[in-house]
């Protein structure tokens, strides 16, 4: 067995903002100058982490944790000033983002005549040399990656599952005529993976310089309708037809008394260890040259996971299902990093004594949720005289409501019961619970967003188990943050150790 170590080495505060809820042009938040400034906000104030959501290509919904891609980048949060920069795009079409009627289907437009452009550019200019090398570094996944975008996108974002079968089913022939036939459109995925790869880089780059570490999250599950799946359907519990036979989610908890029924397929694991789990070592690869540290989301389904029947219309009627989780860290551990893999584990939910044990087993630091702290008693693992070093706390996360809206939903006595615990007689909500974030012995608090700029009702980033339309589409503007919200975010990280010169 391989032991890791702990990477939380110190205090550190940070805060959860996902890239499209950056402020910017008019459909989402990008890798823009707002990202930059982003930056300069954390630095400034004594922050060293910034955790984002997935950051893979989304379905229309807008989810993060449902990607046509385990190792894609979204196109959509591509800068395209940086394109205007490069001679790729003019001026003015960045200013007709502001009144394009779909502002979303316009910058899918600016990307292809930046594509258009960057395609007439000699084969010796170098960043036609930087791209070659990128693809052939990446070619692994962006092959297939870039012909099912083409290919979905000609079958007007049909999933695959309902495509020709020779296309469904990966026939040679049919492969090799569609990457003929639509040579430009796979041409364009590849050039939009690049530039975003490019500017992932270099505000990375700029967050090292600056002192924040960019921290990342991987579903532990693959959507459906991805590109992995459907080029690797071996490693996936799939019928003839490539629906899933059985479907992932959660038993009924905190956030849904009827569960969560997510839909993604499970994974055939005795076939993954079969060839020593070389998908999850791609994929772990990937996301450690994206992040500094990687959070595993739903870690608990590496030691059992809820199996579903597929058509069952929710999660109640699933099993759990042991997992070869021990195995495949042990593996990767080996492999990767066996010396302090940057891996932090969602272990929220339902946490049997067997979960725990295989997160401490590889020392991997877990979660503590405030917003949870005040149900039951003095023996609830959230309350932060329960804390452990070993751990990041949050206030809440993107699954929460910002702390200001849970605390006002709670009753008379229960807000009581929260004071009465926190001790606090000069903050109000949410800075109360902020302060005990801060204070907590977990060696990394982490608050959203909201929390700082003091946001209540109608501002939460997701309410699991719906469908809302709201839902992912959470922004912020920078006139909503207050000098006096900078000035008590960095007060509390100079007070409770976390700064980075403490």
């Amino acid at each position: 067995m391989t032991q890791a170590h702990s990477i939380l080495d110190r205090r550190r505060a940070g805060v959860l903002l996902h890239i499209t809820s950056l402020p910017g042009l008019p459909d989402n938040g990008d890798l823009g100058a707002h990202a930059y400034r982003f930056v300069d906000f954390l630095a400034d104030h004594g922050v060293t982490v910034w955790q984002t959501l997935p950051i893979g290509p989304t379905h229309p919904d807008g989810s993060p944790y449902q990607c046509l891609s385990a190792h894609a980048g979204n196109p959509w949060m591509i800068d395209l000033e940086w394109l205007l920069r490069r001679g790729w795009l003019d001026e003015a079409d960045i200013a007709a983002a502001w009144t394009a009627p779909d502002p979303t289907g316009h910058r899918g437009q600016c990307l292809a005549k930046a594509y258009g452009r960057f395609a007439q550019l000699p084969a010796d200019n170098e960043h036609r040399q930087a791209y070659r090398r990128f693809y052939a570094a990446q070619a692994g996944w962006l092959a297939d990656y870039a012909l099912f975008i083409a290919l979905r996108q000609e079958l007007k974002h049909r999933p695959w599952q309902d495509w020709p079968i020779a296309l469904r089913d990966r026939e040679p022939a049919a492969l090799d005529e569609a990457r003929r036939r639509l040579a430009e459109g796979v041409g364009r995925v590849g050039f939009e993976q690049f530039v975003f790869f490019q500017q992932w880089g270099e505000l990375r780059d700029y967050a090292k310089r600056r002192g924040v570490l960019l921290f990342g999250d991987m579903p532990i599950f693959i959507a459906s309708d991805s590109a992995d799946v459907w080029a690797q359907r071996e490693y996936f519990d799939l019928r003839e037809d490539g629906q899933a036979r059985v479907v992932a989610g959660v038993p009924p908890d905190y956030f849904s008394a009827t569960g969560q029924r997510w839909g993604n397929p499970h994974y055939l694991w005795a076939r993954m260890a079969e060839d020593g789990f070389r998908w999850w070592l791609d994929r772990i690869r990937s996301q450690l040259a994206l992040y500094d540290w990687v959070r595993i989301d739903h870690f608990r389904g590496f030691e059992a996971y809820w199996e579903i029947p597929a058509e069952s219309e929710t999660a109640m009627h699933g099993r759990w299902v042991e997992a070869p989780g021990a195995a495949l860290l042990d593996t990767v551990f080996a492999t990767l990093d066996g010396a302090g893999l940057p891996l932090v584990a969602e272990n929220l939910g339902i946490i049997t004594p067997e979960v725990e044990a295989l997160r401490n087993r590889f020392d991997i630091p877990g979660m503590l949720i405030l917003q949870f702290a005040f149900d039951g008693g003095p023996d609830n693992p959230y309350l932060p005289h329960n804390h452990t070093p070993n751990n990041v706390v949050y206030t809440g996360t993107h699954d929460n409501d910002t702390t200001l809206s849970w605390f006002e939903g709670l009753s008379e006595a229960q807000r009581a019961h929260v004071y009465e615990y926190l001790g606090q007689s000069n903050l109000k909500m949410p800075w109360a619970l902020a302060q005990s974030a801060l204070a907590s012995v977990a060696k990394l608090a982490i608050l959203p967003m909201q929390d700082i700029l003091e946001q209540g009702k109608g501002y939460r980033m997701n309410t699991p188990g719906t469908m809302d339309d709201t839902n992912w589409r959470w922004r912020f503007r920078w006139d909503q943050l207050q000098e006096e919200q900078g000035a008590e975010l960095a007060r509390l990280i100079h007070l409770y150790g976390r700064h980075p010169e403490a």
